[in-house]
C-alpha cells in the first residue's frame, strides 16, 4: 500500500502552544509508510459566509491538503470547557460552501494537552460532536489527553514524559489501521 498521508494542525495559534508540540511529538513516532504534514491555522481568517466560493488562498490551502490527505490529527487545547474558536473556525471554513465538506469520510484522530489535571476531556468530546455531522469518522482508542502540560513539555516545545509518547504513538498506530482498513 501507498504511504498514507496524515495531516495535522492544532487548536492553538499560540508559538509555544504545548498541541503543537504534541504534534511535533507524533512527526517522531509515526507507524512506517507513514508521513505527517503539520498545517498552522494562523493565516485563517474568521469564516464569512459572504466569501463562500472566493475563500481566501490559505483556506483554499487548508482544504486542499486536507483533501489530500489520508487521515487527519488534530491537537486541540480547551478553552472553557469546549474547543477553541481558532480550531472550530478552522473547521468552519474546511466544510463550507455547503456540499464542498473537505473532511467528509476522513479517518480523526484527536489528542489534546492542557495544563488542567483532567487535560482536553470536554474540549475532545464537544469535538467528537462536530466531526459527526461532518462524516468523518474519529479513532476511539486510546485517548491522548496529557494534563498538566507544562510538567511534560520542556521550555523548548519537546515532549519529555514517556507515557504520553507511548499513547500518542498507540493512538497512530490505530488511525493508520483504520485509514488502511477504510480504503
Amino acid at each position: 500500500m501507498d504511504k498514507i498521508k496524515i495531516l495535522g494542525f492544532a487548536g492553538s495559534l499560540r508559538y509555544g502552544s504545548y498541541n503543537k508540540s504534541l504534534l511535533r511529538a507524533a512527526t517522531e513516532l509515526l507507524p512506517e509508510n507513514t508521513e505527517l504534514e503539520i498545517f498552522d491555522l494562523i493565516d485563517i481568517p474568521m469564516y464569512n459566509q459572504d466569501l463562500d466560493g472566493q475563500a481566501p488562498s490559505s483556506v483554499s490551502e487548508f482544504k486542499d491538503k486536507i483533501k489530500a490527505a489520508d487521515a487527519i490529527l488534530i491537537s486541540t487545547p480547551e478553552y472553557n470547557y469546549s474547543i477553541p474558536g481558532v480550531l472550530k473556525n478552522a473547521m468552519d471554513w474546511a466544510s463550507r460552501p455547503y456540499g464542498e465538506n473537505s473532511f467528509d469520510g476522513k479517518p480523526l484522530a484527536i489528542m489534546g494537552a492542557s495544563i488542567g489535571s483532567i487535560a482536553t476531556a470536554r474540549a475532545q468530546y464537544h469535538l467528537r460532536q462536530t466531526c459527526v455531522y461532518l462524516n468523518m469518522h474519529p479513532i476511539n482508542q486510546p485517548e491522548v489527553m496529557v494534563g498538566v502540560a507544562q510538567d511534560k513539555i520542556d521550555n523548548n516545545g519537546v515532549l519529555n514524559d514517556e507515557f504520553s509518547k507511548e499513547v500518542i504513538k498507540a493512538l497512530l498506530i490505530n488511525l493508520v489501521e483504520f485509514t488502511k482498513k477504510l480504503k
